[in-house]
């Protein structure tokens, strides 16, 4: 028991460590896939697409049926004497019947096809929608980041302002500064703790964002991991947008819409051929009349069992054009298809352009965002120095910090910015 107590104890504390730990992108991406509304809800039409099929396949299937009757007559009715009396009848039957279709002209080998196509073009549609997905939260989640490092400027303008505060006390106490400086130091000080709370808020509001896309509600420990800094070397953006065209899931789903609008042409097509069944049968049937002397149950149903075989064939003359309408309506489905396809494949590639000068354009930022936000510590550096001894004053060195933070904040946002773009073009090129 002991042992077991222990045990259980070892399991709980790991996994709370486990629970405690920060989430990663991958270890989000797969969360979400696996817990996504739309996603759950495009498998369970998955589930109905191939019961589809199933039903397909069960067409080539004979059909067997029985069936039993019970007839009660009262009252007056024509005798085999070809004249009416009073007379109570009962009947009773039975039979069966089988069904075997020979030839259906080719309809349920082509809705057999018709099925498995859909349901290839709805897997791959399930795919694409994992796709879109994968790109929401890793949007997502760099803007959690990309809000945790606003907060991190945010707070060092706030260590800058408490510094320069301290410093700006002990002077008035020594009587070298007016009270207007003091007061114009702690203004300043409050107005950057207010940033940083609004810094701090907007990062909550981005985490609870990505929470909803992992369908997460309780976001007690929810924490999540920086990414590395490193940039994979990418090809040109037609390159990434040939690799896409093999590998992209909307692009095939697309791809498998047209073969189906193919297959559903050829199904609306077998309205125009032939169909030949085969039918077979089993019956009998027991008569009691009142008043005169009944053959017993066993003998009639013996006499009575009758046999039957036959076949049928049905050939379309005219159908009131319904062959031809459910033709041209597919055709025009075909159509639709192709646009859309058309269209995806524009889409991809005006997503694949735009994140790839986006990319270069951040990138070409952050480099200048570096250099300026180090000369612009550089200058607030000097300008702190000069004020310390007196020749410059509070309003010129809260220009420099403020041009210091400004410059470090749009280095961050180049900084997520290129990440983020370098990440989709990654995603597109080679599908994760």
């Amino acid at each position: 028991m002991k042992t077991f107590y222990i045990a259980a104890a070892a399991i709980l504390v790991s996994s709370t460590a486990l629970a405690s730990q920060p989430w990663t992108l991958d270890s989000c991406i797969s969360y979400a896939l696996s817990h996504n509304i739309d996603i759950r809800a495009r498998s369970l039409e998955s589930r109905s697409a191939e019961l589809d099929v199933t039903e397909a396949k069960d067409k080539f299937l004979p059909q067997v049926s029985a069936g039993a009757n019970q007839t009660f007559n009262f009252g007056r009715g024509l005798t085999s004497a070809n004249t009416y009396a009073d007379r109570n009848t009962s009947e009773f039957g039975w039979n069966v019947g089988l069904s075997l279709p020979l030839f259906q002209g080719l309809s349920a080998k082509r809705q057999l096809d018709y099925a498995r196509a859909n349901l290839s073009a709805m897997l791959e549609n399930i795919e694409a929608a994992k796709d879109d997905v994968t790109l929401q939260v890793m949007s997502q989640y760099l803007q959690v980041l990309y809000c945790g490092e606003l907060l991190d400027v945010a707070k060092e303008q706030v260590r800058i302002s408490t510094v320069e505060l301290e410093r700006q006390q002990v002077l008035f106490e020594a009587g070298k500064i007016p009270e207007l400086d003091l007061t114009q130091a702690r203004s300043q000080l409050a107005q950057d703790q207010l940033t940083e709370v609004t810094s701090a808020n907007d990062r909550r509001i981005a985490l609870v964002d990505l929470a909803h896309l992992l369908q997460i509600t309780d976001l007690t420990d929810f924490e999540i991991a920086p990414l590395s800094d490193e940039q994979t070397l990418l090809p040109d953006a037609a390159t990434i947008y040939a690799n896409a065209l093999g590998i992209n899931h909307a692009i095939k789903a697309s791809e498998l819409n047209i073969a189906t609008a193919d297959r559903q042409i050829s199904l609306a097509k077998t309205g125009y051929i032939p169909r030949l069944s085969l039918n077979a049968g089993l019956s009998s049937a027991y008569y009691k009349i009142s008043g005169i002397e009944n053959p017993s149950f066993a003998r009639q149903m013996r006499d009575n069992f009758n046999k039957s075989i036959g076949f049928t064939l049905s050939i379309p003359i005219f159908d009131a054009f319904s062959t031809r309408n459910a033709v041209r309506k597919a055709q025009v489905q075909r159509l639709n298809a192709e646009l859309q396809y058309e269209n995806a494949t524009t889409t991809l590639n005006k997503a694949i352009q735009q994140a790839y000068y986006q990319a270069e354009a951040a990138s070409a930022k952050l480099s200048a965002g570096i250099t300026a936000r180090e000369a612009a510590r550089e200058a607030m550096d000097a300008m702190q120095e000069k004020y310390n001894f007196g020749r410059a004053n509070a309003t010129e060195f809260e220009q420099a910090k403020t041009t210091y933070i400004k410059a470090s904040a749009e280095a961050v946002q180049a900084k997520y910015e290129a990440l983020l773009r370098m990440r989709i073009l990654q995603f597109y090129n080679s599908g994760r």
